[in-house]
């Protein structure tokens, strides 16, 4: 199985930046597509960013682009989301996915990140 763990979540003050991590485990990290979804107190989970194995080709939330930045380093077997100027309403546990296809078959357990305003 695939196994994947967030790391990099915090608290941050509103216009800062953070940069989060999700290693993964396993010889078919490349082969996955991979993204990032938050959900935050009392709303369902929402999409964040992902991106494709092969091409690159990334996806993003609208509100999110432009201030979020998703990369994978597959020699490392990571996946990165760079958060910029944060704002209190990014306030949310975030997580990352994995998965063949348009399916996500993996999920981490979720980082917290938290925006002061």
């Amino acid at each position: 199985q695939v196994q994947l763990v967030e790391s990099g979540g915090g608290l941050v003050q509103a216009g800062g930046s953070l940069r989060l991590s999700c290693a993964a485990s396993g010889r078919a990290f490349s082969s996955y597509k991979m993204g990032w979804f938050r959900q935050a107190p009392g709303k369902g989970r929402e999409f964040v960013a992902a991106i494709g194995w092969s091409s690159g080709t990334t996806q993003y939330a609208d509100s999110v682009k432009g201030r979020f930045t998703i990369s994978r380093d597959n020699a490392k077997n990571t996946l990165y989301l760079q958060m910029n100027s944060l704002k209190p309403e990014d306030t949310a546990v975030y997580s990352c996915a994995a998965g063949p296809g348009n399916l996500y078959n993996y999920w981490g357990q979720g980082t917290q990140v938290t925006v002061s305003s």
